[in-house]
């Protein structure tokens, strides 16, 4: 089965991820703010708000020492072949312990059309025909199939990395080199930790309807065709993330509603009043 090897590809662990799981970790990350969009649990589900008309990306890192497949469903349509999704299909195929962003619909090897977070009737889901399973990202993920040869390598090298010494701490002064440097590289708060109501007004924009995954404008993105034999023909791991907009998800009771509340101010203002005459 033809599958597409990644070009773009990310170091791993540069973010808090949505959904981690044991073979692969995904998140979905907003192209317009930068920031990885925080999760919300609800009933065994985890669910990301998204800006209507902002562009997305979701972000695969692999957690293993091998090749792994990962098959990208967006609203129930295989990201990268635009057939109603199956676990069956393509993919795209991550190096021991690398990461990427798959930010659209694959056009070719060169090109997508963008994610971007719209209105379900103009996702392209429901322009296909194929509205009923708006509102979801998800990921199958195969390991391959290793000669014995192989295998019997991998198993000696995590062994042998498993009894090896940890490693010395790092000097004080390159820590604080590397946390200086980590702390100007902090993108600016995503939205769903902004104001209350800087949220309500980006939500308005979708006047209460859900949202979907759009086909937006085409973008360059290159990447190669490679091999790749699974394991098994049922995936290894199977990944999924929900998502709507701030004001559905609340309304939804699914992130907690804001409370506004009053509290003593040290300094109000104004000269002191006489108190009022004591009635006798």
């Amino acid at each position: 089965m033809r599958t597409l090897l990644c070009a773009a590809l990310l170091a791993a662990g540069l973010a808090s991820t949505a959904h981690a799981g044991n073979l692969l970790d995904l998140a979905v990350v907003d192209r317009d703010t930068g920031q990885t969009l925080p999760t919300y649990a609800d009933r065994g589900k985890l669910y990301v708000a998204g800006t209507p008309g902002h562009r997305y990306s979701v972000r695969l890192t692999n957690r293993t020492g091998g090749r792994v497949l990962a098959v990208l469903s967006v609203d129930g349509v295989n990201a990268v072949s635009g057939q109603t999704a199956d676990t069956n299909q393509t993919g795209y195929v991550l190096d021991a312990w690398e990461s990427t962003e798959i930010a659209g619909w694959r056009k070719n090897l060169d090109e997508i059309a963008q994610f971007n977070f719209t209105a379900l009737p103009n996702s392209y889901a429901a322009r296909t025909g194929r509205p009923n399973n708006v509102g979801v990202i998800g990921v199958a993920v195969f390991i391959e199939r290793q000669p014995v040869w192989r295998e019997r390598e991998r198993i000696a090298k995590e062994a042998a990395r498993d009894a090896a010494p940890p490693a010395p701490p790092a000097p004080a002064a390159e820590t604080q080199r590397s946390e200086r440097a980590a702390g100007a590289a902090a993108p600016s708060p995503s939205l769903a930790q902004a104001k209350p109501e800087a949220r309500a007004k980006a939500d308005s924009l979708a006047s209460g309807e859900r949202l979907g995954t759009g086909h937006g404008a085409r973008e360059y993105a290159h990447v190669d065709e490679t091999t790749f034999e699974r394991a098994s023909r049922t995936p290894a791991e199977t990944l999924a993330v929900w998502y709507d907009s701030y004001a559905n998800l609340v309304e939804q009771g699914i992130i907690a509603r804001p409370v506004a509340r009053t509290e003593p101010q040290p300094f109000p203002g104004g000269f002191v009043p006489d108190p009022p005459q004591r009635r006798w």
